[in-house]
């Protein structure tokens, strides 16, 4: 075998390895969101989201989020649907988010990727691929990515979760119409450890107490109800 002919094995090895890493992490996640997606879906039919509204779209951290309650002066739309990744998010933003025309979209997903041993390096790929979507239907919208909270029960994984934060929050400084907001440090104690009360018992989703201080975090950025 001469050496064009080594090339051209390694790079049809090196492209089948590719399209088999991406088939084994895409298709188990489109058979389990699929019913949830539709919900959202069978939802946007029987009554049309608000124009220009502020979409939360994420994980169940999004999800449990009371968006009614948390922002009375703002018409929010929930789209989040607990358990998922960043990369669900990506996948079905052409289906929950940008048929909405949301003017505000909220993210909060990167969580449980890194739980399941995505590396940061993945789940800002996926944030590039969520954001380059909606750019592109939706290029006057703005994109509030929230970056990933310090949770007691995932704290192991603190080197990951902020070095994720470190990339989410260089690929909103590179490009346009997006925020970051650091719900990192906010969350912490005075002794550096994240604060417990701040958690319902599980010590990974949070507590009014929790959501109270993404509330100011986050409402600064949100869209005003239109006059």
């Amino acid at each position: 075998m001469n050496c064009i002919q080594k090339l051209a094995l390694g790079f049809v090895v090196l492209m089948t390895g590719t399209a088999g890493l991406l088939g084994q992490e895409s298709s188990p996640a489109v058979d389990k969101w699929e019913p949830e997606i539709r919900k959202f879906e069978e939802q946007d039919r029987k009554s049309v989201p608000p124009l220009a509204a502020n979409l939360f779209v994420g994980s169940s951290s999004i999800r449990l989020w009371k968006l009614k309650e948390a922002f009375p002066r703002h018409v929010c739309v929930n789209r989040g649907f607990g358990g998922s990744q960043l990369v669900d998010s990506a996948r079905y933003v052409d289906r929950i988010v940008i048929p909405a025309k949301p003017r505000v979209v909220v993210l909060y997903a990167g969580d449980n990727d890194i739980a399941s041993g995505k590396l940061p390096v993945v789940v800002r790929d996926h944030y590039r691929v969520f954001r380059d979507k909606i750019q592109a239907a939706l290029p006057e919208s703005k994109i509030v990515v929230v970056g990933l909270k310090p949770s007691p029960s995932r704290w192991k994984f603190r080197e990951q979760a902020l070095e994720t934060n470190r990339l989410l929050l260089e690929e909103v400084k590179a490009g346009k119409n997006q925020e970051f907001v650091d719900v990192w440090k906010p969350m912490l104690g005075d002794d550096g450890m994240p604060r417990a009360d701040l958690f319902v018992k599980d010590n990974l989703h949070m507590n009014e107490s929790g959501y109270s201080i993404w509330n100011r975090l986050i409402e600064p950025f949100l869209a005003a109800k239109a006059e």
